[in-house]
């Protein structure tokens, strides 16, 4: 199968599972990406002190980082002008048009998004990087559309090469028992078979650290979560 056949295949397998997703994401992750999101936003924040005219959220799915934007900014008095969600299913962006009508959404690939040269101060991608089949050309795409001195903020469930107790607890689960309740609430066990095989095929965080400062990144911020279940990476543009 082809690149584009691949992403193809990844973009269709989200449009199918688009109503279900937000509450098979909560099960699955028995809410603590919540707190995940929230840390990325604040430590951003932390490290942002311009004016933000635009926070570009890629693989934005429903909508959710866009909305703990939103809230970590209100509560410090940051403001935003413009939140934009940009995502390839139709599916998935349609419920945030319903969750978030306030917001901007847009339906693009990763790879060719649809701003200008260095326009954006922020840019985030939650849990959709490894998703993304030509990495190497999206991490130059986000190079193009931020702003120098802007950062690109990664939440992703990460390779992991430790062993030990916690890692086995943490295998079971990803590929023994989220199949099986993300396949019953979507009704599509292959979509949640996919994540744990994605992981497995991803990288690990040094690895894609390294990816990113060839793209034009260094990375500032990087804590693993929950048995390292999932690791934020905050890289500022050269």
């Amino acid at each position: 199968m082809n690149n584009q056949n691949k992403q193809q295949k990844i973009v269709e397998m989200f449009n199918d599972i688009a109503p279900t997703y937000d509450k098979a994401n909560r099960v699955l992750s028995m809410g603590i990406d919540i707190q995940w999101r929230k840390k990325a936003c604040d430590e951003t924040f932390e490290r942002y002190t311009n004016d933000i005219d635009l926070i570009v959220d890629v693989a934005c799915g429903t909508g959710d980082m866009m909305g703990y934007w939103k809230k970590q900014a209100d509560k410090r008095k940051r403001n935003v002008k413009k939140l934009l969600g940009v995502d390839p299913s139709t599916g998935m962006v349609n419920v945030g048009k319903e969750k978030f009508p306030n917001f901007d959404f847009v339906i693009s690939d990763a790879t060719c998004l649809p701003l200008e040269n260095e326009s954006a101060d922020i840019l985030s991608i939650s849990y959709g990087i490894r998703n993304v089949v030509k990495r190497t050309q999206a991490f130059k795409e986000f190079a193009r559309v931020l702003k120098s001195g802007g950062y690109v903020v990664i939440l992703e469930f990460t390779k992991d090469d430790k062993k030990g107790f916690f890692f086995a607890i943490k295998d079971f689960y990803m590929n023994k028992v989220l199949p099986l309740l993300g396949g019953f609430i979507s009704k599509n066990k292959e979509a949640y078979e996919y994540l744990p095989n994605s992981i497995e095929g991803f990288l690990t965080s040094d690895m894609l650290q390294s990816e990113l400062d060839v793209a034009g990144f260094d990375t500032e911020f990087v804590k693993s979560f929950s048995m390292d279940f999932s690791t934020v990476v905050i890289a500022q543009k050269r």
